[in-house]
């Protein structure tokens, strides 16, 4: 800062005159203006101005370093501009991440009308459904279905979610529909399965959780295929409300156990702790929000 404030002083003294003149635009001694300059030159080790009661001149190498000077200041005074209308214009590179499954359904869709919004600003979306390391990674904004545990992380709520246990109606026709936990054990339920064991199903039972392994005589590591197989009326399946909303509302897919529904498992944006959140992503992170937020908006997707 001292050194910034030595050239800025130094071209204030040449742009008026006299070191009276740029003291008292500054609001200080003249003394002070002189020391600046003492400072400067002493610094430099070179005289930039010849200083008499009556003018200043400019000295070969204080004109050369003058020129110099005002490049500085322009291109400084140009980024403080530019980073000023970054705070009121959105711009800039966004690196988004999602689950693949909820990415492909409920933010790819989305992106386009964003980017009409806010034309300077340009997106890249990875869908994965690894946890990704948001600092590690450079990740912007990362999309999340479950609450944040994070600490190094600022999360925002985007949507409410909740897992439901969905059948075909011509399934249920056939088979029935389970009353209570106990009656899975009696359907074919369509299970999830990761790298060789089957995940349980979450229920309330009495207010506390219950973990439940349910058997069937098909499973998948692929959520969109577990969906796609329940539409086809091949079992129970237990899927999450982003997911088969919209089948629900056409009456294509009817839900089951509802009174023994799971806790919350909300939509959270998670992202860096920053002090100044560029507006790239307080841009997205809302859009997304109002978008999720439209009642009608998870009927029709």
């Amino acid at each position: 800062m001292g050194k910034f404030r030595q050239i800025s002083t130094f071209v204030e003294v040449v742009a008026r005159g006299s070191l009276s003149a740029a003291a008292r635009a500054e609001g200080i001694a003249p003394a002070m203006i002189g020391r600046r300059l003492d400072a400067l030159e002493s610094r430099l080790g070179v005289k930039l101005l010849q200083r008499t009661t009556r003018r200043l001149v400019l000295t070969d190498e204080g004109a050369a370093f003058l020129d110099d000077c005002q490049r500085i200041l322009a291109e400084f005074e140009a980024a403080e501009a530019a980073a000023a209308e970054r705070s009121v214009r959105a711009t800039g590179h966004l690196l988004v991440s999602a689950p693949a499954g909820f990415g492909r359904q409920h933010v790819a869709p989305l992106l386009p009308s964003f980017l009409a919004e806010h034309r300077d600003v340009t997106v890249n979306l990875n869908l994965t459904d690894r946890l990704v390391d948001v600092v590690g990674e450079g990740v912007d904004v990362a999309i999340r279905i479950a609450s944040l545990t994070d600490s190094t992380l600022v999360g925002t709520k985007l949507a409410d979610n909740h897992r439901v246990v969905v059948g075909a109606p011509a399934y249920l026709k056939r088979h029935g529909a389970p009353r209570v936990l106990a009656d899975l054990a009696k359907h074919n339920c369509l299970a999830i399965s990761s790298e060789g064991s089957q995940r349980g199903w979450t229920f309330l039972d009495k207010g506390k959780p219950v973990a439940l392994k349910v058997g069937g005589n098909m499973e998948c590591n692929d959520g969109a295929v577990l969906h796609a197989w329940a539409l086809a009326g091949k079992g129970l399946a237990w899927r999450s409300m982003w997911e088969v909303g919209a089948q629900i509302a056409t009456g294509e897919l009817c839900t089951v156990l509802d009174e023994f529904a799971a806790p919350g498992n909300d939509i959270y944006a998670v992202f860096a702790q920053r002090q100044h959140l560029p507006l790239r992503i307080r841009a997205f992170v809302d859009f997304l929000r109002r978008s999720y937020a439209q009642p009608e908006y998870w009927q029709v997707r």
